[in-house]
């Protein structure tokens, strides 16, 4: 099959997406399935208040400390249900970006856990 690259842009999450397809086939792309998206702070105030932002916005997160960066050690991970299309992932990746800035976040990923992909 060849690449569809308006479906899969060359990008990180085109690429990813693209794997998912190769790997699972088109169908898997079509199921709404939970996605982690991370976002990592360095003091803990700032991420509870940004949690606290996102669960009045009926966000399902958690909270944690945070071991993958010294200076960042705090951690607001999102679960939205969603399709595991290019626009919804890089239009919430956006939503939490610009959501976090005011809170001195700075966006660590997303991860699929029941295809066990992510960036």
């Amino acid at each position: 099959m060849d690449r569809n690259t308006e479906i899969f842009p060359e990008d990180a999450i085109g690429n990813t997406l693209w794997q998912i397809n190769q790997e699972h086939g088109e169908l898997v792309l079509e199921l709404e399935c939970e996605v982690e998206f991370s976002v990592i702070f360095t003091e803990q105030e700032q991420a509870l208040k940004f949690g606290q932002f996102l669960l009045e916005n009926g966000q399902k997160i958690s909270f944690s400390p945070y071991q993958g960066n010294e200076t960042l050690p705090w951690e607001i991970t999102a679960y939205p249900m969603m399709l595991l299309s290019y626009e919804n992932l890089v239009n919430y990746q956006a939503l939490l970006m610009t959501s976090s800035e005011g809170f001195l976040g700075v966006f660590d990923g997303w991860y699929c856990p029941s295809l066990n992909v992510g960036l």
